[in-house]
């Protein structure tokens, strides 16, 4: 499939040389974004941009992302990278040459966006500061995702999904009672910072086009991981500090084994616990006032656990969420490779199919949100390290010839 045509302007800047991204236009078509971001959160903030039709230029340096060496079963690349970085234009410069700069600064000069996750010192230090580039590019949208944001003891920190679970509460409370702290795998706080990232910018070009003007956007993985636990971060002055904060309701509500495989029910209202009782023929606790309330059962979860699993062996989990319908919330649980043909998943078109250079076919998500009117151009594959530095340069020495001229 041919993912581009050559039909781009770039505002203050005249025709681009980059070719444009195929089908129908997204709510973000016609904005650049300049990433120089690696790992997760901004990698997949500006994905998440790329989905909305914008265009995304990432810079990497000599060494690449960080993220293209982590383990992967795939021979030749990363998987963590091809899923994070769909949509983009790829190029490698070494900024610590001047004429790579150079080339940086011409094209953060076009740009309506950057997004960098270096640490707060360090980009004042390389020539690319807020203040500096506002100076350059009065419209910028400047994005800086940092460990812990940009004041405070910790702000030279670097910042990692972990770490931060960890240092936040979060991997206390995943962990089992009496039990040792865990963390949650998955990078969850990278993809909700990367999430606030889209957010942010999204909102910060929104308000450019009433005030002319850019700013400066921060994120941080400390913001994500306590914006995460905003359910938890409530302490009334008459409370103690050993106030319970664990959301999870007693023993009913979670994973259980069945016959053949392993479901989670959701059974909290009255209406979705006496339909619980009723499937599974646990009559005898249906109009117990023992178990009447969630508070009560979960008081009580050590006598109605095993009742609950003595029925539940009667069927596989497949069985039992056919049977619960929308009744019982619940979900046999499944592998990830189940969920490529879901048919859920295929009705919501979430998948594509990506054609990459070296990996060759693969199936990945398409996009996370979706427009009717301005759906977005179709997503290809992430870029191989330095794919397009030629194309990417060439649009630099044309803005720079486009300058001298005006």
């Amino acid at each position: 499939m041919n993912d581009f045509t050559a039909d781009q302007t770039t505002p203050s800047t005249g025709p681009s040389s980059l070719p444009l991204r195929t089908g129908p236009r997204g709510p973000l078509s016609g904005i650049r974004v300049i990433d120089m971001s690696a790992y997760i959160a901004g990698p997949y903030g500006c994905s998440l941009l790329a989905d909305q039709g914008a265009e995304i230029i990432k810079i990497e340096p000599p060494t690449g992302d960080n993220l293209r060496k982590y383990p992967s079963s795939l021979a030749t690349e990363s998987r963590a990278f091809l899923g994070v970085n769909r949509s983009k234009l790829g190029a490698v410069l070494d900024i610590k040459h001047p004429e790579d700069l150079d080339t940086l600064l011409s094209l953060i000069e076009s740009a309506d966006v950057l997004v960098h996750n270096f640490r707060p010192t360090v980009a004042p230090r390389i020539g690319i500061g807020y203040e500096q580039l506002r100076e350059l590019n009065p419209r910028l949208i400047y994005c800086a995702v940092s460990g812990y944001g940009e004041s405070g003891p910790l702000k030279d920190k670097a910042g990692f999904d972990q770490v931060l679970q960890t240092m936040t509460g979060m991997a206390m409370l995943q962990g089992k009672k009496e039990g040792p702290p865990e963390v949650l795998y998955g990078s969850v706080v990278d993809f909700y910072a990367s999430a606030l990232v889209a957010g942010a910018v999204s909102s910060a070009l929104f308000e450019r086009e009433r005030s002319g003007l850019g700013q400066f956007v921060g994120v941080s993985l400390l913001d994500a991981a306590m914006t995460m636990q905003s359910t938890r971060l409530v302490w009334a002055d008459s409370e103690g500090r050993d106030v319970g904060r664990d959301m999870r309701s007693g023993g009913i509500t979670g994973i259980h084994p069945t016959k053949d495989g392993y479901l989670y029910i959701s059974a909290n209202t009255p209406h979705f616990w006496n339909a619980l009782c009723e499937k599974t023929g646990m009559t005898e606790l249906l109009g117990n006032e023992r178990y009447d309330t969630v508070r009560k059962r979960a008081q009580h979860h050590t006598e109605i656990v095993p009742v609950l699993h003595r029925a539940l062996a009667a069927k596989t989990a497949l069985d039992w969420e056919a049977l619960f319908g929308e009744e019982v919330p619940c979900a046999a649980a499944r592998s990830i490779e189940d969920m490529f043909d879901h048919p859920q998943v295929l009705s919501q078109g979430l998948i594509a199919t990506y054609q990459h250079p070296v990996v060759g076919q693969y199936r990945a998500l398409k996009r996370s949100v979706r427009f009717t009117r301005t759906p977005g151009p179709e997503p290809f594959a992430a870029p191989t390290l330095g794919q397009h530095t030629e194309l990417i340069k060439t649009e630099a020495r044309r803005i720079r010839q486009n300058k001298k001229k005006s």
